[in-house]
């Protein structure tokens, strides 16, 4: 697709991806427009700021944006170093979004894209029309803008996946909702400090950012206030070898030392596991504590309070007249879906793809970062980089640059998903079931690793790029 037009090309987020492509259509002479639902760039990293990110600066930023960056005199933070989410956000979007003017604007939530005078049904001359965008503005009103093409970079964060193994709200999750977080917690956060110190709390996930809660509660249980903390961590499957992901093998060693974390935090009594448990229903007790039900009819002690850590899911429904090809499982384009299928693939492992695996059936519609993930937990900051970087080229129409994708990823065991490896422990271990629910068992695991197993802060409290 080549656009050189009267119109922008609209970019949806003005968070790190959505900044670099902003960077990159900048780099090939193309006007963008980034619509940022929120008030800052990085809205939604700065909601995640206390968590510190696996991945360095030296893998968080991207070229075309130290290029628009150079003239204002800013200086790149050192390399070697693992910035928080508010860091990130302050030491490199925000000037990044200033530097681009007013082709950044702020408080302008897209509500809607089509294509002008054609609703998603119509044909007839659809290709020739362009894109419009609807947007709701913080003040309540609402405007409409024209674009050549439409890069989504919204990500996926406003849509946290729930605590019911189903898919669907556990029975009774939205009632508990008073009790119940989707995100990491700010310990360093007093009102939120008071919330868990002392306290019982459900830890439901198994990627990195269950194994930051994890290691952020065991750090609050040896601490002054913090005696009588424990958490009960929630598994899917059982205990394998991959469920603390990479380790000291992991080529990201913060990531890694996540994994680490977490299995202190069991091994030192912090934590207790229980394996193979799928949350049917949270109910009250008496006291209004909650209790976790399995789909087996196991009932874990009560609670005081559970953090889900299950993933998140894009917002597709203001897209809804737009002609999207998706995977029926993991809701990516579905040339890129088996790339980074999480059956199949880590972090890692997911193969170089670009503006061609991110196409669809609506020419010049791109979704990118983590949204062109959908459901897959397997994205990198750097990923999200090389596909801008090949979709402003094939918008510009220079197809040999945006073809030329090239990236290596570093292994790991870390972003394992569900799927395949989602087998209960007892069906991993070859047993047959039984007619009656086994009372749960929390698991733990041998001696307290060494204190130079223990991650340092600025490795340990990991987090992704989601943002």
């Amino acid at each position: 697709m080549k656009t050189r037009s009267a119109h922008p090309v609209v970019v949806i987020g003005a968070g790190p991806v959505g900044l670099a492509a902003a960077a990159h259509l900048i780099d090939q002479g193309i006007e963008p427009l980034v619509l940022e639902a929120g008030q800052t760039a990085g809205a939604t990293v700065r909601e995640w700021s206390h968590v510190r990110l696996f991945s360095p600066w030296g893998e968080l930023t991207d070229p075309a944006a130290e290029k628009l960056l150079a003239p204002s005199g800013w200086t790149a933070p050192t390399k070697e170093r693992y910035p928080s989410g508010g860091e990130w956000a302050e030491q490199y979007l925000q000037p990044l979004a200033d530097v681009m003017g007013s082709k950044v604007r702020y408080g302008a939530r897209v509500s809607g894209v089509s294509r002008t005078g054609r609703d998603r049904v119509v044909d007839a001359d659809r290709e020739g029309q362009p894109f419009v965008v609807h947007i709701s503005t913080a003040d309540g009103g609402e405007e409409r803008v024209l674009a050549s093409a439409v890069i989504d970079a919204s990500g996926t964060w406003t849509i946290p996946s729930p605590a019911g193994g189903s898919g669907l709200p556990a029975l009774g999750e939205r009632a508990a909702a008073d009790r119940i977080t989707y995100r990491v917690p700010d310990l360093k956060d007093p009102t939120v400090r008071t919330r868990h110190a002392g306290k019982r709390t459900a830890v439901i996930g198994s990627g990195a950012s269950a194994f930051t809660a994890l290691a952020y509660l065991a750090d609050l249980a040896t601490s002054d206030n913090g005696a009588g903390t424990k958490a009960l961590w929630i598994l899917r499957r059982g205990i394998s070898g991959s469920t603390f992901g990479g380790g000291e093998a992991d080529q990201l060693p913060a990531r890694g030392a996540l994994g680490l974390a977490a299995k202190a935090a069991v091994e030192a009594g912090h934590a207790d596991a229980v394996t193979g448990f799928r949350t049917e229903a949270i109910e009250r007790d008496g006291e209004g504590r909650l209790v976790l039900v399995a789909d087996d009819g196991r009932r874990l002690e009560p609670v005081d309070e559970v953090i889900v850590l299950t993933g998140f899911r894009p917002d597709l429904s203001f897209l809804s007249e737009i002609r999207l090809g998706l995977d029926e499982r993991l809701q990516a384009a579905i040339d890129l879906a088996p790339l980074i299928d999480p059956n199949q693939h880590s972090c890692g492992t997911v193969h170089p793809h670009g503006h061609r695996e991110l196409s669809h059936p609506e020419d010049g519609v791109y979704l990118v970062g983590m949204k062109s993930y959908g459901r897959a937990p397997t994205f990198l900051a750097m990923t999200g980089y090389e596909q801008v970087r090949s979709v402003a080229a094939a918008i510009a129409g220079d197809i040999e640059a945006a073809d030329r994708v090239e990236l290596t990823l570093p292994e790991t065991g870390v972003c394992g998903g569900a799927g395949l490896f989602d087998t209960p422990e007892a069906e991993q271990a070859g047993q047959g079931g039984c007619c009656a629910a086994p009372e749960p068992q929390p698991v733990r695991l041998g001696a307290a690793t060494s204190a130079a197993q223990a991650p340092t802060e600025e490795a340990a409290t990991g987090g992704c790029c989601r943002s």
